[in-house]
């Protein structure tokens, strides 16, 4: 195997490039596309699956709709040396282990599957198996923060092989689980990884990027020396694992991809704490003018209504811009209740479909376009942009991507488009890109 094999992302919402620059994300996974990824030069491509959205089955369907598709590209091209993560959050939130389970299906047999949380841009580490949220500064346990109490992806436990066993349901017993603890990682892990086999479940500790890329070292090892290994992950493995040089143009410089120095539009679907309190600093910028869409008129949501909403707030916006500002559109910050989880992704596609018609409304000039929340960021791309593929730039903020339209796009050529996921940075930090993109030193 080669030193460099090729790291391949299935990513359950598009913000896993947050840690690494001037590769692929593709919005598409048909065989030809896939194979623009593995045929490009960078060591790293993202399939955005977007299945955090989707419910279980259906993230289920997508993965294995993915792997197939993988497994003819990957053949085509006659890759031999390749890695696979299954990229979702530093929180914890997600399909595992449905979807490393079909991908271990599809495209196994792997030696181990190893899940390693740790984001250190967002403050998320893993110390002693136990997953921490650095909390203004407290490492806090995850199941004690509010992602724990996810109404989608709850879950009891941040000593990750009890983790591994709620979310098993017993399958994978707490105490068969390899722990990666930090004194092994800082010694080396190669021989006890030579050993693993039988898709072990691994669990990995990271306080630092070091630490990550000590251990990403050790797997390509033995990856070299005939050992298959697959990934649940955030991102900060991923930086370990391609081993890039800087991005060319540093984050505060990232204005220089701005169209024609432009006002931008900002849309934000999120509706996490830190995300309100980031649109708060943000309404408070100079330049910015906010547009609430009231969803609740989308309950019990009836065609007219939702057609009703759509120009209201295509005026709003294009008024907004007609003045020289950026429009800030965001979702109303109530948390709504739902019977089930079903009505609940249910009403989401909703938002989600609404936002977009409003991503296509968007006055056809504007300089940039930031896009607040991963799933929201996702179907900018892949819905709202249309796009099939898009080039990463790289981080504008740590944790925080930018990607470029294709030259050829119909309506935003060369458009600049930032990924904010919804909990990463701090309340300033949505701030802190806009003045990055309007030339304004934070």
């Amino acid at each position: 195997m080669s030193a460099k094999p090729k790291i391949i992302v299935l990513d359950d919402d598009p913000t896993g490039s947050q840690t690494v620059h001037s590769c692929l994300l593709l919005m598409r996974w048909d065989v030809d596309t896939l194979r623009q990824g593995l045929q490009d030069s960078s060591p790293i491509f993202f399939v955005l699956t977007n299945t955090r959205s989707l419910t279980p089955e259906s993230a289920a369907s997508v993965t294995k709709e993915v792997c197939v598709n993988l497994k003819a590209a990957i053949k085509a091209e006659g890759i031999k040396d390749f890695l696979i993560v299954s990229r979702s959050d530093s929180t914890l939130r997600g399909h595992y282990p449905i979807e490393t389970d079909v991908i271990a299906e599809q495209l196994g047999p792997f030696d181990a599957h190893f899940l390693v949380p740790a984001f250190f841009e967002g403050g998320r580490i893993t110390r002693d198996s136990i997953h921490y949220l650095i909390v203004n500064g407290v490492p806090t346990p995850v199941d004690k923060t509010e992602f724990a109490r996810d109404s989608v992806f709850a879950y009891q436990n941040s000593y990750l092989p009890k983790y591994v066993e709620e979310k098993t349901q017993g399958r994978i017993p707490a105490k068969s689980v390899e722990r990666f603890l930090l004194p092994d990682i800082r010694n080396g892990t190669l021989e006890r990884l030579i050993k693993l086999n039988n898709n072990q479940c691994g669990v990995v500790d990271g306080e630092t990027q070091a630490d990550l890329n000590a251990f990403a070292r050790d797997i390509k090892d033995a990856a070299s020396q005939g050992k298959r290994f697959l990934f649940r992950s955030a991102a900060s493995i991923l930086t370990a694992l391609a081993a890039l040089p800087e991005q060319s143009i540093p984050a505060e410089n990232m204005a220089e991809y701005v169209r024609k120095g432009k006002p931008g539009a900002v849309i934000v679907g999120s509706h996490v704490k830190k995300t309100t309190q980031q649109l708060e600093k943000l309404l408070e910028q100079d330049g910015t003018t906010g547009v609430e869409v009231n969803v609740s008129q989308l309950l019990g949501d009836t065609n007219d209504a939702s057609a009703k909403l759509k120009q209201e707030v295509i005026g709003r916006v294009r008024s907004v811009h007609d003045g020289g500002k950026t429009p800030v559109v965001y979702t109303s910050r109530q948390e709504l209740t739902f019977e089930d989880i079903e009505t609940r992704l249910d009403f989401g596609f909703k938002v989600s479909q609404l936002l977009m018609d409003v991503v296509q409304g968007l006055p056809n000039d504007i300089g940039f376009l930031i896009s607040k929340g991963g799933i929201t960021s996702n179907d900018v791309l892949s819905t709202g942009l249309d796009l099939t593929s898009a080039r990463l730039l790289g981080q504008i903020l740590a944790g925080c991507s930018m990607v470029i339209t294709p030259s050829e796009h119909p309506l935003f050529p060369n458009l600049p488009v930032v990924l904010f996921p919804g909990n990463v940075g701090d309340e300033f930090a949505l701030a802190t890109v806009y003045q990055r993109l309007n030339k304004k030193s934070p």
